[in-house]
């Protein structure tokens, strides 16, 4: 793949102030790529992010948005046409563990919350950017899973995996109703990846370096691995690629 892969190319992510969705935005724009920078809480890292990118002669531009909420997500899908033209790249990185809960102790609002943010932000910023990527009869969307999608994740983490598995299907689903119109649709699913706030937030450094030692690599990924597979997924170089997920997990799930 050419760095200047994604030349023109106007991309929007989600939950991009920071860890793995930062890294894609940056992997983004370093292919030539516009970024629209969705925010829900962290406007600092969006703003840091942005500077970042066209300190580098990019161009970049913060958004905030609550992707669970279907009026804010319209309203930025439409912030981003206004300011860019159109949206040729979408990467649905907004999700989160929120908490982690054991069956008994889980009540309806936390796993209503947790399926908001994993399943229907990427179903809400799909709907909202799909139907005006079709008209143009090209278009690349990926969504983002997790090896928890696959092994029913941690401690307390299952509503989270069941999330993460619906996603997975979704893709799929997804590609073949958008295929006729020139729209791919694909899917990352990273496992131990280390640098981001996930982990400092829900594993301990202990847990955290006994996974280490179960990857068969030996070693936990970086958000900049992630990136690149996305970028990848992102170009024209995936052109045939549709209905697919990449697990980044360096041997940890082999299918």
């Amino acid at each position: 793949m050419t760095m200047s892969s994604l030349q023109g190319h106007v991309a929007l992510v989600t939950g991009a102030g920071g860890g793995i969705g930062s890294a894609i935005a940056l992997a983004l724009a370093a292919r030539g790529a516009q970024l629209a920078v969705n925010y829900r809480r962290s406007r600092a890292g969006a703003e840091r992010l942005c500077a970042r990118i066209e300190a580098a002669g990019g161009t970049a531009a913060p958004f905030a948005a609550d992707v669970t909420d279907p009026a804010q997500t319209a309203s930025m899908v439409c912030a981003v046409e206004q300011r860019f033209g159109r949206i040729d790249v979408l990467v649905n990185n907004a999700g989160d563990l929120v908490e982690r809960r054991k069956l008994v102790e889980l009540d309806a609002a936390l796993f209503r919350q947790i399926l908001d943010v994993n399943v229907i932000s990427a179903f809400l910023c799909t709907q909202a950017v799909a139907k005006r990527m079709a008209p143009r009869g090209r278009g690349a969307i990926v969504m983002m899973s997790s090896l928890a999608a696959h092994n029913g994740g941690g401690p307390g983490a299952f509503a989270y995996a069941a999330a993460k598995a619906a996603v997975i299907a979704m893709t799929k689903g997804l590609a073949k109703e958008l295929a006729p119109s020139g729209v791919r649709v694909n899917c990352v699913s990273p496992g131990l990846i280390g640098g981001t706030d996930f982990h400092a937030r829900f594993t301990p450094a202990d847990a955290f370096a006994a996974a280490e030692k179960t990857v068969p690599l030996s070693r936990a990924g970086t958000p900049e691995e992630v990136a690149s597979v996305v970028a990848f997924l992102a170009s024209s170089e995936a052109a045939y690629l549709t209905g697919e997920t990449i697990e980044i997990n360096g041997g940890l799930f082999m299918r």
